[in-house]
């Protein structure tokens, strides 16, 4: 069943197109990946989807029903990426007033507080100020923030940036938990292995369209008749992506940290010419590996960038 249903949406700045006639269809209790490089869209189509910018075409439509509606707003949750907390409120205040923003008081609201607070693992930090917290501890209280009124839907916008890895394991245990309860989430990341790990589908975004969309299996059998090959220099080779691309059968390289992420047909026996091209050019190649289908190689096949590109 549908929990959210997007229709032709577009949204221009001028001559500029951030989002281009996307439709997208979200179903009730999955957890639905959008992934895309810097300036493909992700953030202004979250936030056409949050009602925070207002879209130039299109429907948005929640429950067979318009956004416009009351109990749309009343059942979404807003995790974004940069903190939405009151530095000088404790993590029991910052919960209580977000929830409260709801209607919620008494003993509800109380209930609903300590339930959040274990639920985000800060129960023993409650009368801690959120401007005492680390980064990851900072995240997990605007999870708590965002979810304390049960939302039906829950966005989070990159919620792991920038924490330690036992933060963002904790954080990805309590997104798939929000799944299982029930909750319906739309989950934005740069870490491909996160998206892979938790999201039922997942469409990729690149210049404000949705170039591909499915599982992770049904995106990782769009490239079966290619494979990637991931070439480690001394350091970078001068012309080496343009004299590569000048090979048949090499459909795109992508280049960063002394990697060249070359995308071939998979049948075509190119290492030979990749070694040359690169010797005639002065280069001189570390190691060699040919990739397994992952999200990261479905990624660079379609757009011919790194997520962070």
């Amino acid at each position: 069943m549908k929990m959210l249903e997007i229709k032709k949406i577009s949204k221009e700045y001028g001559d500029m197109i951030a989002v281009n006639d996307i439709d997208l269809e979200i179903n009730k209790g999955e957890i639905f990946g959008i992934l895309g490089p810097n300036g493909a869209g992700k953030s202004t189509l979250i936030g056409m989807i949050c009602g925070l910018i207002k879209r130039t075409s299109g429907e948005i439509i929640y429950e067979e029903k318009e956004t416009n509606t009351r109990r749309f707003k009343e059942n979404i949750g807003i995790v974004p990426q940069d903190f939405a907390l009151y530095w000088d409120l404790t993590a029991e205040e910052n919960i209580e007033f977000f929830c409260s923003l709801y209607g919620f008081r008494g003993k509800d609201l109380k209930t609903r507080v300590n339930k959040v607070l274990d639920f985000v693992g800060l129960t023993d930090v409650r009368k801690k100020k959120a401007s005492e917290f680390s980064g990851g501890m900072k995240r997990r209280l605007n999870i708590g923030c965002a979810i304390a009124h049960s939302p039906k839907l829950i966005i989070m916008d990159e919620p792991t940036v920038g924490i330690d890895p036992q933060s963002r394991n904790h954080i990805l245990k309590s997104v798939l938990k929000l799944r299982d309860e029930g909750a319906t989430i739309i989950y934005t990341s740069h870490y491909m292995q996160e998206v892979d790990d938790i999201c039922d589908r997942i469409a990729i975004v690149d210049k404000g369209n949705v170039i591909a969309e499915g599982t992770s299996e049904e995106l990782k059998n769009l490239i079966g008749d290619k494979r990637v090959l991931n070439i480690t220099v001394k350091e970078k080779i001068d012309n080496f992506e343009d004299k590569l691309l000048e090979i048949t059968g090499i459909e795109k390289v992508a280049y960063s940290e002394n990697q060249y992420k070359i995308s071939t047909i998979k049948n075509a026996n190119l290492l030979t010419k990749i070694i040359e091209t690169a010797l005639s050019l002065g280069g001189e190649i570390v190691n060699v590996e040919n990739l397994e289908p992952t999200l990261e190689n479905v990624f660079l096949a379609l757009t011919g960038k790194k997520l962070r590109d």
